[in-house]
């Protein structure tokens, strides 16, 4: 079994594009309109068959959660994604100069890894992560 797809709620997909191909350097791997819907995945260079939806609010899910969903996404309470880098203190560097909002700077954490997270456009947490040197 192997991960192809998972997805994250954005407000604005062209805001999110900017963020996640202009400035974590992901590709577009597929932009399509299906009638009122548009399919917006990106994905990482070295992991060709991954792919991150970036998906409005609205169908498929149900019309009554919408305005729940808008709140949470508002508030930065849905669940974010995490990458693996090579170096988190150059990644760090990189993205906050292209002014993403910081929510933790680099930090070795207990359970073995020196991790960092901003927020992208739409209020959804981006962790980077690397192994931490014995």
């Amino acid at each position: 079994m192997k991960l192809s797809h998972t997805f994250l709620f954005v407000h604005d997909q062209d805001e999110a594009l900017k963020f996640y191909r202009d400035v974590l350097g992901l590709e577009v791997r597929s932009d399509a309109r299906i009638e009122n819907y548009r399919w917006l995945t990106v994905g990482p260079p070295e992991q060709p068959d991954v792919e991150i939806g970036l998906s409005r609010i609205g169908p498929p899910a149900p019309p009554t959660d919408h305005e729940a969903l808008h709140a949470l996404l508002a508030k930065g309470s849905l669940h974010g994604i995490i990458f693996v880098v090579p170096d988190v203190d150059a990644e760090f560097d990189r993205v906050r100069a292209a002014g993403a909002e910081v929510l933790q700077e680099p930090v070795d954490q207990h359970y073995g890894v020196r991790d960092c997270a901003f927020r992208d456009p739409s209020g959804n947490m981006v962790r980077f992560s690397s192994p931490r040197s014995a």
